[in-house]
């Protein structure tokens, strides 16, 4: 609903709300927020999703990372994580990327291409950033890649 706050006091609609107990712990309830069931839903929910395959990830926040977990979990063989914060790599690795890539650094399609001739089977774009999700959509593979776009777009 445009808000995602944790906060003993926020002024919102009554429908962007969602009561804790206050007993809960925090850790589990994190995953209410909707990095983590976006990113991981995004690739447990996708019927064409198989083992062994490629998948390239445009931006390691929380949705990136579950995208990359997921993927990992399903089987992906190769999972090439981008992202113009080099210091996110390491923990891209933890959670299952085979490949790390910062786009400023160098095209992300040409560094692609001398991976996966033809293109990656799978990508997603967890940035928001309209240049990027082009990049994502350039990068699957032709004639049967799937490129899939989380991060919304600013308005406009």
């Amino acid at each position: 609903m445009g808000c995602s706050t944790f906060s003993e006091y926020t002024v919102l609609c009554a429908i962007s709300l969602a009561k804790i107990n206050p007993a809960a712990d925090p850790r589990q309830m994190s995953l209410l927020g909707c990095g983590v069931s976006t990113g991981w839903g995004a690739v447990m929910t996708n019927k064409n999703f198989h083992s062994n395959c490629s998948v390239a990830v445009w931006g390691l926040g929380a949705v990136g990372l579950a995208v990359i977990q997921a993927a990992k979990a399903r089987g992906a063989s190769r999972i090439y994580a981008l992202d113009v914060n080099e210091g996110k790599f390491e923990i891209a690795k933890e959670f299952g990327a085979t490949h790390c890539h910062n786009p400023m650094t160098r095209n992300s399609g040409e560094w692609l291409r001398e991976h996966e001739q033809w293109g990656i089977e799978f990508t997603f774009d967890c940035t928001g950033n309209v240049r990027v999700m082009r990049d994502a959509l350039e990068a699957a593979h032709r004639g049967y890649g799937e490129s899939t776009v989380i991060g919304v777009a600013a308005a406009g």
